[in-house]
């Protein structure tokens, strides 16, 4: 299938906070065998992602493609670009208060529109498995497989705390976009992981090399994502979770989910800590059989799920995940 980007509008969509649409766009990729043809996979992007999820430029390329992982020839692939990303950042009002669970129910409108009637999986990782989440409490019967990696079905403290900081660097840096991806990297990896990387090595113009690194990961950021974008997005990874108000609450839509759920933690991460994944897989195992967990061992931190060779060191369960 050609991975040309497609829009559709989806009509009459209000926000949680009370902001009307008559019309939105959307906009989304498909990629693999032609839509009807194969199991659908549904592949929600990360923070500074989008909807080329595989090929030459795509941010998951190690995952996603022909004999990979996400096999293109056994699945029809679908991206979405959520509403005022990288993608999207010439055409969205960054004036509405939007939430995750905003973001959800607009992808739930964009699959009926389709007139896909089922998801074989739905796979997510960091705000991407947060938005797992939000879409498989929402549609708690059209996802075979709920697969959220490196994420929480909320935003925990610690998580609203780094949201926090990234806010404050973005709205009073002269620099913002550059000096917040350069904080933001510190939670991305872990000190393990550049330690172990950089060694306290220098370039050939005396440079310490992990300041490189970093000063290439905020220059890279800043060419391509607005202040503005990445505000939105930030906001957005802070909200996951925030329509339900208890644990309770969580766990009320949960027992109505037949989805098969599979977690994913990294042991390294800090950002999305492994053991609020594993509280998250014991609180639902309680009440649910078809719940798995599953661990990425890496030095990578966070990043972990980005990078195919994490995933050699996974225990799957008997059956195939995807």
């Amino acid at each position: 299938m050609k991975d040309e980007l497609k829009k559709i509008v989806i009509e009459d969509f209000e926000t949680s906070s009370g902001n009307k649409f008559q019309s939105f766009q959307l906009t989304y990729q498909f990629f693999g065998k032609k839509l009807g043809a194969a199991p659908i996979i549904l592949i929600n992007h990360a923070l500074t992602g989008n909807s080329l999820v595989c090929g030459k430029n795509g941010w998951w390329g190690e995952i996603v493609g022909i004999d990979k992982a996400i096999d293109l020839n056994r699945y029809t692939v679908l991206c979405i670009n959520i509403p005022g990303n990288i993608q999207e950042k010439e055409s969205f009002n960054f004036e509405n208060d939007w939430i995750l669970n905003d973001v959800a129910r607009l992808f739930i409108d964009l699959l009926k529109n389709l007139k896909i009637k089922k998801i074989h999986s739905i796979i997510g990782g960091s705000i991407g498995g947060g938005l797992v989440w939000e879409m498989g409490l929402q549609a708690p019967d059209y996802f075979e497989n709920l697969i959220p990696i490196a994420a929480d079905y909320k935003a925990s403290d610690w998580l609203i705390s780094n949201t926090y900081l990234q806010d404050l660097i973005l709205k009073n840096s002269k620099n913002p976009v550059f000096d917040a991806r350069v904080n933001a990297m510190l939670s991305y990896r872990n000190a393990k992981s550049l330690n172990k990387r950089f060694k306290l090595e220098f370039d050939d113009s005396k440079k310490r090399k992990v300041i490189d690194w970093l000063d290439y990961h905020g220059d890279k950021l800043s060419k391509n994502f607005s202040p503005q974008s990445y505000i939105h997005m930030n906001h957005l990874l802070s909200t996951i979770g925030s329509k339900q108000k208890s644990r309770n609450d969580f766990k009320k839509l949960m027992k109505k989910t037949k989805s098969s759920i599979h977690l994913l933690g990294v042991d390294s991460d800090l950002l999305f800590p492994d053991f609020e994944i594993q509280k998250t897989f014991g609180l639902i195992l309680d009440f649910k059989k078809n719940v798995y967990y599953h661990q990425i061992k890496s030095d990578h931190g966070h990043d972990a799920f980005l990078i195919a060779v994490s995933y050699t060191h996974l225990t799957l369960p008997t059956k195939r995940i995807v």
